[in-house]
Protein backbone atom coordinates (compact mmCIF):
# COMPACT_ATOMS: atom_id res chain seq x y z
CA UNK A 1 0.00 0.00 0.00
CA UNK A 2 1.32 3.40 -1.03
CA UNK A 3 2.45 6.23 1.35
CA UNK A 4 0.22 9.57 1.04
CA UNK A 5 2.76 12.19 0.29
CA UNK A 6 2.26 15.77 -0.05
CA UNK A 7 0.73 17.19 -2.96
CA UNK A 8 3.82 19.13 -5.26
CA UNK A 9 3.33 22.66 -3.88
CA UNK A 10 0.65 21.80 -1.62
CA UNK A 11 0.50 23.02 1.68
CA UNK A 12 -0.05 20.93 4.78
CA UNK A 13 -0.18 17.73 3.45
CA UNK A 14 -3.07 18.23 0.61
CA UNK A 15 -3.04 16.08 -2.12
CA UNK A 16 -4.62 17.10 -5.60
CA UNK A 17 -7.44 14.34 -7.48
CA UNK A 18 -4.70 12.11 -9.30
CA UNK A 19 -2.20 11.68 -6.30
CA UNK A 20 -5.64 10.61 -4.33
CA UNK A 21 -6.96 7.82 -7.01
CA UNK A 22 -3.10 7.00 -7.36
CA UNK A 23 -2.63 5.99 -3.74
CA UNK A 24 -6.37 4.70 -3.60
CA UNK A 25 -6.17 2.83 -6.50
CA UNK A 26 -9.12 4.37 -8.26
CA UNK A 27 -9.79 6.65 -10.95
CA UNK A 28 -10.65 10.52 -10.75
CA UNK A 29 -14.01 9.89 -12.12
CA UNK A 30 -14.48 7.68 -8.95
CA UNK A 31 -13.51 10.41 -6.63
CA UNK A 32 -15.93 12.55 -8.52
CA UNK A 33 -19.17 10.26 -8.48
CA UNK A 34 -18.58 9.92 -4.64
CA UNK A 35 -18.57 13.88 -4.10
CA UNK A 36 -21.53 14.22 -6.25
CA UNK A 37 -23.63 11.20 -4.27
CA UNK A 38 -22.52 13.59 -1.01
CA UNK A 39 -19.99 10.86 0.08
CA UNK A 40 -17.38 13.52 0.45
CA UNK A 41 -16.40 17.11 -0.15
CA UNK A 42 -12.99 18.03 -0.35
CA UNK A 43 -11.55 21.91 -0.60
CA UNK A 44 -11.04 23.79 -3.21
CA UNK A 45 -8.12 25.60 -3.89
CA UNK A 46 -7.96 29.62 -4.74
CA UNK A 47 -8.10 28.26 -9.01
CA UNK A 48 -11.11 25.55 -7.78
CA UNK A 49 -9.08 22.78 -7.84
CA UNK A 50 -10.44 19.66 -5.64
CA UNK A 51 -7.80 19.05 -2.46
CA UNK A 52 -8.20 16.52 0.07
CA UNK A 53 -6.85 16.23 3.08
CA UNK A 54 -4.95 13.52 5.61
CA UNK A 55 -7.91 13.02 7.29
CA UNK A 56 -10.71 12.79 3.89
CA UNK A 57 -8.27 10.18 2.68
CA UNK A 58 -8.64 7.97 5.85
CA UNK A 59 -12.47 8.43 4.92
CA UNK A 60 -11.51 7.79 1.53
CA UNK A 61 -10.18 4.19 2.49
CA UNK A 62 -12.75 3.51 4.44
CA UNK A 63 -15.56 3.93 1.82
CA UNK A 64 -13.20 1.83 -1.02
CA UNK A 65 -13.49 -0.74 2.21
CA UNK A 66 -17.18 -0.87 2.57
CA UNK A 67 -16.90 -0.48 -1.27
CA UNK A 68 -14.68 -3.39 -2.53
CA UNK A 69 -14.81 -5.36 0.72
CA UNK A 70 -18.35 -5.38 2.29
CA UNK A 71 -19.51 -5.02 -1.19
CA UNK A 72 -22.20 -1.87 -0.37
CA UNK A 73 -23.60 0.37 -2.96
CA UNK A 74 -23.56 4.14 -2.46
CA UNK A 75 -27.15 3.82 0.03
CA UNK A 76 -25.23 1.05 1.89
CA UNK A 77 -22.09 2.78 2.16
CA UNK A 78 -23.94 5.95 3.35
CA UNK A 79 -25.92 3.61 5.61
CA UNK A 80 -22.58 2.24 6.94
CA UNK A 81 -20.91 6.14 7.74
CA UNK A 82 -24.03 7.22 9.06
CA UNK A 83 -24.23 4.09 11.98
CA UNK A 84 -20.51 4.55 12.59
CA UNK A 85 -21.30 8.54 13.63
CA UNK A 86 -24.29 7.35 15.69
CA UNK A 87 -22.24 4.91 17.59
CA UNK A 88 -19.96 7.27 18.34
CA UNK A 89 -22.29 9.64 18.84
CA UNK A 90 -23.92 7.81 21.57
CA UNK A 91 -20.36 7.27 22.96
CA UNK A 92 -19.58 10.67 22.94
CA UNK A 93 -22.04 11.25 24.93
CA UNK A 94 -21.39 8.34 27.79
CA UNK A 95 -19.40 9.22 30.86
CA UNK A 96 -15.95 10.67 31.21
CA UNK A 97 -16.54 12.61 27.59
CA UNK A 98 -14.28 15.43 27.27
CA UNK A 99 -16.54 18.72 25.74
CA UNK A 100 -13.44 20.58 26.99
CA UNK A 101 -10.99 19.04 24.66
CA UNK A 102 -10.37 21.90 22.20
CA UNK A 103 -10.16 24.81 24.20
CA UNK A 104 -7.69 22.52 26.39
CA UNK A 105 -5.53 22.42 23.22
CA UNK A 106 -5.92 25.97 22.41
CA UNK A 107 -4.14 26.41 26.19
CA UNK A 108 -1.54 23.66 25.26
CA UNK A 109 -0.94 25.53 22.04
CA UNK A 110 -0.64 29.07 23.65
CA UNK A 111 1.68 28.23 26.31
CA UNK A 112 3.86 26.60 23.80
CA UNK A 113 3.92 29.76 22.30
CA UNK A 114 3.07 28.17 19.07
CA UNK A 115 1.26 29.97 16.10
CA UNK A 116 -2.18 28.30 14.36
CA UNK A 117 -0.52 27.44 11.31
CA UNK A 118 3.05 26.45 12.78
CA UNK A 119 1.21 24.31 14.96
CA UNK A 120 -1.45 22.59 12.18
CA UNK A 121 1.90 22.21 9.96
CA UNK A 122 3.57 19.95 13.10
CA UNK A 123 0.49 18.10 13.24
CA UNK A 124 0.03 17.69 9.62
CA UNK A 125 -3.32 19.18 9.74
CA UNK A 126 -4.62 22.37 8.08
CA UNK A 127 -4.74 25.60 10.08
CA UNK A 128 -8.46 25.74 9.49
CA UNK A 129 -8.84 22.21 10.75
CA UNK A 130 -7.15 23.15 14.23
CA UNK A 131 -9.12 26.23 14.74
CA UNK A 132 -12.45 23.80 13.99
CA UNK A 133 -10.79 21.75 16.32
CA UNK A 134 -10.09 24.17 19.21
CA UNK A 135 -13.49 26.17 19.28
CA UNK A 136 -15.30 22.14 19.32
CA UNK A 137 -16.66 22.48 15.60
CA UNK A 138 -14.51 19.90 14.66
CA UNK A 139 -13.31 16.38 15.99
CA UNK A 140 -9.73 15.67 16.46
CA UNK A 141 -9.42 11.42 15.90
CA UNK A 142 -6.86 9.51 18.09
CA UNK A 143 -3.82 10.19 15.32
CA UNK A 144 -4.49 13.96 15.18
CA UNK A 145 -4.60 14.23 19.19
CA UNK A 146 -1.09 12.21 19.33
CA UNK A 147 0.33 14.67 16.65
CA UNK A 148 -0.80 17.49 18.52
CA UNK A 149 0.31 16.39 21.64
CA UNK A 150 3.82 15.43 20.18
CA UNK A 151 3.55 19.08 18.77
CA UNK A 152 2.95 20.61 22.53
CA UNK A 153 5.80 18.50 24.10
CA UNK A 154 3.35 16.45 26.06
CA UNK A 155 1.34 12.91 25.35
CA UNK A 156 -2.38 12.13 24.80
CA UNK A 157 -2.76 10.42 28.08
CA UNK A 158 -2.23 14.03 29.88
CA UNK A 159 -5.44 15.01 27.53
CA UNK A 160 -7.84 12.85 29.57
CA UNK A 161 -10.30 14.58 31.50
CA UNK A 162 -9.21 14.72 34.74
CA UNK A 163 -5.50 14.28 36.31
CA UNK A 164 -5.39 11.97 39.95
CA UNK A 165 -4.48 13.37 43.16
CA UNK A 166 -1.85 10.86 43.50
CA UNK A 167 -0.41 7.62 42.58
CA UNK A 168 -2.69 4.79 43.67
CA UNK A 169 -2.09 0.75 43.23
CA UNK A 170 -5.99 0.36 43.25
CA UNK A 171 -8.64 1.86 40.30
CA UNK A 172 -11.56 0.72 40.42
CA UNK A 173 -13.89 1.35 37.40
CA UNK A 174 -15.88 4.43 38.33
CA UNK A 175 -12.68 6.01 38.71
CA UNK A 176 -11.06 5.83 35.72
CA UNK A 177 -9.88 8.20 33.66
CA UNK A 178 -11.23 8.43 30.30
CA UNK A 179 -10.89 9.96 26.99
CA UNK A 180 -12.78 9.42 23.99
CA UNK A 181 -13.25 10.94 20.65
CA UNK A 182 -16.39 11.53 18.30
CA UNK A 183 -14.87 9.20 15.66
CA UNK A 184 -16.37 5.98 18.27
CA UNK A 185 -13.26 5.21 20.29
CA UNK A 186 -12.53 5.26 24.14
CA UNK A 187 -9.61 5.34 26.20
CA UNK A 188 -9.57 4.51 30.02
CA UNK A 189 -6.85 4.74 31.95
CA UNK A 190 -6.50 1.09 34.16
CA UNK A 191 -3.70 2.85 36.25
CA UNK A 192 -2.66 6.08 37.24
CA UNK A 193 0.96 7.23 39.14
CA UNK A 194 3.23 5.01 36.46
CA UNK A 195 6.21 6.03 35.23
CA UNK A 196 7.48 3.29 33.05
CA UNK A 197 4.11 2.11 31.20
CA UNK A 198 0.68 3.26 29.88
CA UNK A 199 -2.08 1.08 30.65
CA UNK A 200 -5.81 1.28 28.50
CA UNK A 201 -8.77 -0.19 28.02
CA UNK A 202 -10.06 0.69 24.51
CA UNK A 203 -13.12 0.31 22.79
CA UNK A 204 -13.24 1.31 19.29
CA UNK A 205 -16.92 1.19 17.56
CA UNK A 206 -17.31 -0.68 14.44
CA UNK A 207 -15.73 1.20 11.64
CA UNK A 208 -14.06 3.54 13.66
CA UNK A 209 -10.13 3.93 14.46
CA UNK A 210 -7.19 5.98 14.64
CA UNK A 211 -8.08 7.82 11.09
CA UNK A 212 -4.39 7.99 10.17
CA UNK A 213 -1.03 6.73 11.24
CA UNK A 214 1.37 8.10 13.96
CA UNK A 215 4.96 6.82 16.09
CA UNK A 216 6.46 7.89 18.98
CA UNK A 217 8.94 6.38 21.25
CA UNK A 218 8.58 2.96 23.09
CA UNK A 219 7.14 -0.55 22.35
CA UNK A 220 3.49 -1.12 22.71
CA UNK A 221 1.85 -4.48 23.55
CA UNK A 222 -2.25 -5.42 22.95
CA UNK A 223 -4.28 -8.43 24.12
CA UNK A 224 -7.80 -8.96 22.40
CA UNK A 225 -10.96 -9.27 24.80
CA UNK A 226 -13.69 -8.97 22.09
CA UNK A 227 -14.18 -7.72 18.50
CA UNK A 228 -11.12 -7.46 16.06
CA UNK A 229 -8.78 -4.85 14.81
CA UNK A 230 -7.03 -4.36 11.48
CA UNK A 231 -3.75 -2.87 12.57
CA UNK A 232 -1.17 -1.89 9.63
CA UNK A 233 2.71 -0.70 10.58
CA UNK A 234 4.44 1.43 8.35
CA UNK A 235 1.94 0.85 5.92
CA UNK A 236 4.36 -2.25 4.70
CA UNK A 237 2.89 -5.25 7.39
CA UNK A 238 -1.33 -5.52 8.12
CA UNK A 239 -2.70 -7.85 10.92
CA UNK A 240 -5.75 -8.93 12.18
CA UNK A 241 -6.11 -9.29 15.78
CA UNK A 242 -9.04 -11.56 17.47
CA UNK A 243 -9.68 -12.71 20.63
CA UNK A 244 -7.12 -14.07 22.64
CA UNK A 245 -4.76 -12.29 20.39
CA UNK A 246 -1.79 -10.64 21.92
CA UNK A 247 0.48 -8.61 19.84
CA UNK A 248 3.47 -6.35 20.50
CA UNK A 249 5.40 -3.48 18.09
CA UNK A 250 7.85 -1.08 18.07
CA UNK A 251 6.51 2.26 18.92
CA UNK A 252 8.74 3.99 16.44
CA UNK A 253 6.61 2.24 13.31
CA UNK A 254 3.84 4.36 12.07
CA UNK A 255 0.67 2.28 13.35
CA UNK A 256 -2.70 3.04 12.45
CA UNK A 257 -5.61 0.89 13.23
CA UNK A 258 -9.51 0.04 11.88
CA UNK A 259 -12.11 -2.09 13.80
CA UNK A 260 -13.40 -3.63 10.28
CA UNK A 261 -16.16 -5.75 12.31
CA UNK A 262 -20.07 -5.13 12.84
CA UNK A 263 -19.30 -5.52 16.68
CA UNK A 264 -17.36 -3.07 19.41
CA UNK A 265 -13.17 -3.91 19.62
CA UNK A 266 -12.31 -4.06 23.52
CA UNK A 267 -8.57 -4.26 23.89
CA UNK A 268 -5.93 -4.32 26.55
CA UNK A 269 -3.40 -1.86 25.37
CA UNK A 270 0.38 -0.78 27.20
CA UNK A 271 3.14 1.30 25.83
CA UNK A 272 6.23 1.53 27.66
CA UNK A 273 7.73 4.08 28.03
CA UNK A 274 4.84 6.16 28.81
CA UNK A 275 5.06 7.84 25.40
CA UNK A 276 1.48 8.09 24.04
Amino acid sequence: MARAAAAPGGRFGFLTVGQTARILGVSPSTLRLWESVGLISPVRSNGRYRLYSPELLQMLKRIKYLRDVKRLNVPGIKQALGAAARAAHGASNGSGASPDLGPRLRRLRQRRGLGLIAAARQAKISPGFLSAIEHSHANASVATLQRLAAAYGTTVVDLFQRKPKSATRLVRPNERRVLQTQSGVRMEMLADGTTSLQCMLFRVAPGAGSDGAYSHQGEEFIYMLDGSLELWLDELECHVLHPGDSFWFESTLGHRWYNPGKADAVLLWINTPPTF
